[in-house]
């Protein structure tokens, strides 16, 4: 039988979040391990990792994460990873003045997406099973000083992840609109927020459900 890949959320706070860890994620394939981002507070459990993955080399908690993940003999890095028929993708968004990522993940008929930040949509998401994504702002963009990128708000991820038939949208980078939308009880068209630890499940044949 093949095994399950299951996603578990390290963290799903944005930067300096007054509520949740830095949005991080564990991925498990069988025996395999790779972490996703993060940072303190959102590090992966004891046990071996094959690599330690980040969106951005030049993030705010870069030497935070450069410590976390040297206690693993590992480097944090932007790249391609493979194991058998798990295949891990490193592709861009637009975001930033630098260059900065996000994952396609695949396994055998699996497909999920790591993209916390972007500024726009990022077209090579689309079919994905399951999305983890960026929840910044709530109904307006967020604007980095300078027009070099930013935050695209819930209301245009949701949009954007229907028409790109996302089948399980979940937002796994909330910022302070966010904080207060939910605080005032209000939910996304389209997605779901995340939950701090919570793990997801995939198998071959893909429920939607995703058993916990």
């Amino acid at each position: 039988m093949a095994p399950r890949l299951r996603l578990t959320l390290l963290g799903v706070g944005a930067m300096a979040s007054p509520r949740f860890a830095p949005a991080g994620l564990l991925l498990a394939y069988g025996r395999r391990r790779v972490a996703f981002d993060g940072g303190p507070g959102a590090e992966p459990p004891e046990g071996p990792l094959e690599a330690w993955l980040v969106t951005d080399e030049h993030a705010e908690l870069r030497s935070a994460l450069w410590r976390l993940a040297a206690q693993r003999g590992l480097v944090p890095c932007m790249a391609d990873a493979g194991f058998g028929d798990l295949r891990i993708r490193a592709l861009p968004v637009v975001h930033t003045s630098h260059p900065t990522c996000g994952y396609r993940i695949e396994a055998r008929a699996v497909a999920v997406v790591w993209a916390p930040e972007f500024w726009t949509f990022p077209v090579w998401a689309a079919n994905a099973d399951l999305m983890f994504a960026e929840a910044s702002g709530w109904n307006r963009p967020i604007r980095f000083r300078g027009g070099v990128g930013g935050h695209a708000p819930v209301r245009e991820v949701a949009r954007e992840a229907a028409r790109h038939r996302i089948g399980r949208l979940v937002y796994a980078h909330i910022g302070r609109p966010c904080l207060r939308a939910v605080d005032a009880g209000l939910t996304p068209e389209y997605g779901e927020w995340g939950r701090q630890g919570h793990t997801y499940a995939l198998a071959d044949a893909v429920d939607h459900r995703l058993r916990t």
